[in-house]
């Protein structure tokens, strides 16, 4: 089917584009009133997660209501290890609780992994099928896991964390256990994307969550190698990367076999490009947080955003929008990026 808006993958394949394309990490959310109606309607937030035909729907809210030059599939990083055998809860205010973390070399041996793990997850590949079908051509539609550490740290440290000491501790302590664990979650992973883009995602974007609070040593030899490995094996379709806080591993991220490099806040888009080189595309990076300021700071901001990366860039946040943001604060984020033009 051709695509009537292709500009975002035109832009992460590097082609020269006549704006930036938008769009934003957790656009499917509560920014949106038709989000939260659906939400009370339901037992949780797994019920909407597992119900493909509800997927989809807010899926292709932001599109409706905002106009994104993409959509990204609803679902939640935390299906892998569930799929693993490591059930998760999602605690109203407290968000994930894995209430059997992780703490033996035989719980991790005794894992799924791979092709039968991924295989559960037919929910959401249901998802992708009907979500590509509603779009009918609109956009294109993002498919996404978490990274391999990232997916670590919660199924060890048994829910979020500010410190994932318990993680980082198992890392310190376990190496060999970690790294099994970590190839498990790796083979799984990459049977997860691969059946998501056979269900017709257009791309694919690794999260890397809690990158950041690795040691660079640590990113090196616990982050970094298994995102290679999995963008060694997907070629299909373009590969997103983005490590939030990694800024230490940017140099070496613009080595992996991908398209695409995502920029949170914390860094300036001239040092990105530097690191990067200048092959990849780059993501982001506006301060998630400038979006409760005024419509008029906002727009200049994101103006001065484009500017800074001058091209070869996909508008977004550097992490996905707060639930709180006001939708018309947003609105004004991305009308912005579609009423500009680059210089000819």
């Amino acid at each position: 089917m051709k695509l009537q808006n292709d500009l975002f993958l035109r832009a992460a394949k590097g082609e020269k584009t006549e704006r930036p394309p938008v769009w934003l990490m957790r656009q499917a959310g509560r920014i949106l009133p038709q989000y939260r109606a659906l939400r009370a309607s339901l037992s949780g937030f797994k019920e909407l997660v597992t119900s493909p035909a509800l997927a989809a729907e807010v899926t292709i809210q932001p599109i409706d209501e905002l106009g994104m030059d993409a959509a990204i599939i609803f679902s939640d990083i935390l299906v892998i290890p569930e799929a693993m055998g490591l059930d998760y809860e999602m605690i109203p205010g407290k968000g994930p609780v894995f209430p059997s973390p992780l703490t033996s070399s035989k719980a991790i041996l005794d894992l799924e992994f791979g092709s039968a793990a991924a295989a559960k997850l037919t929910y959401v590949y249901e998802a992708v099928q009907i979500t590509k079908k509603e779009l009918n051509g609109r956009v294109p539609l993002i498919g996404f896991c978490g990274a391999p550490w990232t997916i670590l740290s919660y199924m060890v440290e048994g829910g979020g964390s500010k410190t994932f000491s318990k993680a980082k501790k198992f890392l310190y302590q376990y190496p060999q256990d970690a790294h099994v664990l970590l190839q498990k979650i790796t083979d799984t992973s990459i049977f997860y994307l691969k059946n998501k883009i056979n269900a017709g995602v257009d791309l694919v974007q690794i999260f890397d969550s809690w990158a950041g609070i690795l040691s660079p040593a640590q990113f090196l030899e616990f982050g970094l190698p298994y995102i290679r490995q999995m963008c060694d094996a997907i070629h299909e379709v373009p590969i997103t990367v983005f490590a939030k806080g990694a800024w230490f591993g940017l140099d070496k991220m613009g080595k992996l076999d991908c398209d695409v490099i995502g920029v949170d806040w914390n860094t300036y888009p001239s040092i990105a490009r530097h690191l990067v080189g200048p092959d990849k595309v780059l993501q982001g990076n506006l301060d998630p947080c400038m979006l409760y300021s005024s419509p008029e700071k906002i727009q200049k901001a994101t103006l001065e955003m484009i500017e800074k990366f001058g091209g070869q860039h996909i508008v977004n946040l550097g992490h996905g929008v707060y639930p709180d943001t006001p939708l018309d604060n947003v609105r004004v984020f991305v009308d912005t990026v579609k009423n500009y033009a680059y210089p000819q």
